[in-house]
């Protein structure tokens, strides 16, 4: 058994909300919605971030063939440029509950912040994926989904190492970056400040 509280108000359907890629410089941001039966739980659920590659793959299928109801949601680099990071994060957590084949009663988010969906209750927990099963479900298909996106990107960009960095903003990304200059997968609104520091 994991650690993690099995939800916040037990009496409501209740779905867990998370999202991943929302610092990096390439790729889209990808939410995850999760609806878990009462009592299903897995002694390795925890945050995604917690998990090595190997733990979260396994998860992944734990969540898939025991999820009441799960859905993902993206939204692509060139929303981001156009509505800002924060509300394409909302963009993709929308997106992800409109796809959910079961409507829930409360919505638990990790993070701070949250644009309300339709007229479902919600609650922010920060750090959230570390305390409740539904939400650490949700990070962990979040987390593989925009991995394996970053892995099928990588070999139409391979210059970026998107495999190995997932576009997030490590040295090595940077200075392909600034060798190759942007593809059609990078943020522009990201990369902005990332092209004056490397001329800098």
């Amino acid at each position: 058994m994991s650690r993690l509280r099995e939800s916040y108000d037990p009496t409501l359907l209740e779905a867990g909300l998370d999202e991943a890629g929302r610092g990096c410089l390439a790729g889209p941001v990808v939410a995850a919605a999760v609806i878990l039966p009462a009592n299903a739980d897995h002694p390795l659920l925890n945050d995604s971030k917690k998990l090595s590659e190997k733990n979260r793959m396994l998860l992944r299928q734990w969540v898939i063939e025991n999820a009441s109801a799960w859905a993902v949601g993206h939204a692509s680099p060139k929303e981001i440029d156009e509505i800002n990071i924060l509300q394409a994060s909302f963009l993709a957590m929308h997106r992800a509950l409109d796809q959910l084949s079961v409507l829930p009663q409360h919505i638990l988010v990790d993070g701070n912040r949250f644009k309300p969906y339709r007229t479902i209750p919600y609650r922010c927990a920060v750090g959230g994926d570390a305390l409740y099963r539904s939400i650490a479900a949700a990070s962990i298909l979040a987390k593989t989904e925009r991995d394996m996106i970053m892995a099928k990107l990588h070999l139409l960009h391979p210059d970026y190492n998107w495999q190995k960095n997932k576009g997030y903003p490590t040295r090595e990304h940077k200075m392909a970056i600034s060798k190759y200059g942007f593809s059609p997968f990078h943020r522009l609104s990201f990369n902005a400040s990332i092209q004056l520091e490397l001329e800098l």
